[in-house]
């Protein structure tokens, strides 16, 4: 248990996601704003959710393996893996008409 203690103060406790390019997602009751977002590729990412409708809603991507759920009014994160340059769809499972999609370059 010692050496567990040891490594972490070695290799330093901050959030790794606290440095990372971070872009904003809102979501209201079946719409995302914005559907598109251009990110650079081969370089870690965060994500931040806004659920700013009346409505649960759930961020979810079969393409990046994340999902996430809101209850109305609440704000999360995700943070995705750097990616290879391309698109990769997203949507709220709860308003399957509001998709988006993250542009890697």
């Amino acid at each position: 248990m010692a050496w567990l203690l040891a490594w972490g103060t070695a290799f330093g406790s901050a959030p790794r996601s606290a440095s990372l390019p971070t872009f904003q997602l809102e979501m209201v009751d079946g719409k995302l704003n914005p559907a598109c977002t251009e990110v650079p590729a081969g370089k870690r990412i965060k994500i931040e959710l806004h659920n700013i409708g009346q409505d649960a809603v759930e961020f979810e991507s079969i393409q990046l393996r994340k999902e996430k759920v809101l209850a109305p009014g609440a704000e999360s994160f995700v943070v995705i893996p750097p990616l290879s340059p391309g698109e990769y769809k997203f949507f709220d499972d709860f308003h399957q008409s509001a998709q988006g999609v993250i542009v890697a370059k």
